[in-house]
């Protein structure tokens, strides 16, 4: 049986709020604010609970080592850490904010995947984002995919690509902005991929910029195998992205049969609509739930991240909407979805609503924090066991969390050798848990 499963990502020792993300409107806007570790990765893990407990596959990824030494030594500076860390404090304070990011909680922007049902080679294939948009987000991508590598493991089932060229042109945010819709997991789906920069005739943009290119869109269609007739590359409205929608699921969710999105997401909505129902296979229809910019403005959207939310299939039936807590405190989004919940015409039939504060002011909600991975039986068995989320491996980590995190952080703690040597030591310890091997520089 092939079942979704969710790969969320843990929050790591550095979490803070240096507001380095241009585009991302809650991120600048908690700028500077003392942030609290902790609690954020304590958010997480109950939040990775309560999907395990209803039932669904539900795996971890680690965090990345922060600060990064190695880019600062890649960079020129030279020393013993503590030396590296106290030059770049002086010289370079937003450089030092950049490698300290604990933005790879964002696990939705780890990689692309495809399941096994849509590719030519019947794997299920990977390909780590390059996120070259920033300077934050573009060390991410070697560790992610030695994380992933070690995660899915055997080359039987699972296929790793190198991500692609660093370059503006072929500029990748991974699985925010990809979906895939289908009747049945384990049936073969449509491919969705979202861009905001295309060819010259193709509007732009004109505040922020647009982080997805066509042309790695095409190149992942390309690299996994895809069936060109049954992948779409889709131009989202440049407007919303100007209005702080930075990736397209904070404007769009998909899953199984259901596409739900708002009114403006798109560029050529009804395109997009035509090519779904003509290329659809399977006993499901598919579902197109639109939210009118009358009920919900996009701002509204943006700073509730209705759209940022999970949909997910429990093994009793029915589909769940997984949302902040944020978007309760919003009368007109949360009448939307109690709306959407009484439409007998869709398959929505609960909302479960989490306390994410810690990771929403730093502008992402509950489908930002994980990486959705279909899987067959086989498939699953193949997967690093120790990843695998279990009461006792969640006790372990909250554990874990409450022993090597701090309750508070604020920008000038980035420079203390101390908390490079907590995250060091809480890593290595992770690796161990979660039995990844040696994937962090300092351990290599």
């Amino acid at each position: 049986m092939n079942l979704e499963s969710n790969f969320d990502g843990l929050v790591g020792p550095t979490h803070n709020y240096s507001g380095l993300a241009r585009g991302n409107l809650a991120a600048a806007k908690n700028a500077d604010l003392p942030s609290n570790p902790r609690a954020a990765a304590l958010q997480g893990l109950a939040k990775m609970r309560a999907l395990h407990d209803i039932g669904l596959p539900q795996g971890v990824l680690p965090p990345q080592e922060r600060p990064n030494v190695h880019a600062l030594r890649r960079l020129g500076y030279s020393g013993h850490d503590r030396a590296v860390l106290d030059k770049v404090s002086r010289e370079a304070p937003g450089l030092l904010a950049a490698v300290s990011s604990a933005s790879s909680m964002w696990t939705a922007n780890a990689g692309t995947v495809s399941p096994s049902a849509d590719t030519l080679d019947g794997r299920v294939h990977f390909t780590p984002a390059n996120l070259c948009s920033n300077l934050h987000r573009s060390f991410e991508p070697e560790t992610s995919g030695r994380v992933l590598a070690a995660t899915f493991r055997d080359p039987q089932y699972f296929a790793h690509h190198e991500a692609l060229p660093a370059t503006p042109a072929m500029s990748d945010e991974g699985a925010a902005n990809h979906t895939r819709l289908c009747s049945e997991y384990g049936e073969a789906g449509l491919e969705l991929f979202v861009y905001g920069r295309g060819g010259p005739d193709e509007p732009t943009p004109t505040t922020f910029p647009a982080r997805q290119t066509r042309a790695a869109c095409e190149a992942l269609a390309r690299l996994h195998e895809l069936a060109p007739e049954r992948t779409r590359h889709q131009l989202q409205n440049p407007a919303v992205i100007d209005a702080g929608v930075f990736h397209n699921d904070v404007i769009a969710v998909g899953n199984r049969e259901v596409l739900l999105y708002h009114q403006d997401a798109f560029a050529d909505t009804d395109g997009l609509r035509l090519w779904i129902q003509t290329q659809w296979r399977g006993s499901r229809a598919p579902v197109f739930l639109e939210v009118p910019r009358e009920r919900v403005s996009v701002e509204e959207a943006v700073s509730s991240y209705l759209f940022n939310s999970q949909l997910i299939c429990p093994p009793g039936g029915g589909m769940h909407l997984v949302v902040s807590s944020e978007c309760q405190e919003q009368p007109r989004v949360w009448a939307e979805i109690q709306q959407l919940l009484a439409d007998e015409r869709n398959p929505l039939t609960q909302v479960q609503v989490f306390d994410l504060r810690q990771s929403m002011r730093n502008g992402g909600g509950p489908a930002c924090l994980r990486l959705r991975v279909v899987l067959t039986e086989a498939e699953r068995a193949a997967v690093n066991p120790q990843s695998w989320l279990t009461p006792e491996r969640h006790g372990e980590l909250v554990a874990w969390v409450k022993q090597h995190y701090r309750d508070r952080l604020v920008l000038k703690d980035l420079a203390d050798p101390q908390l490079l040597d907590e995250s060091r030591t809480a890593l290595d310890r992770l690796t161990q848990i979660l039995g990844l091997g040696s994937v962090y520089q300092f351990q290599r």
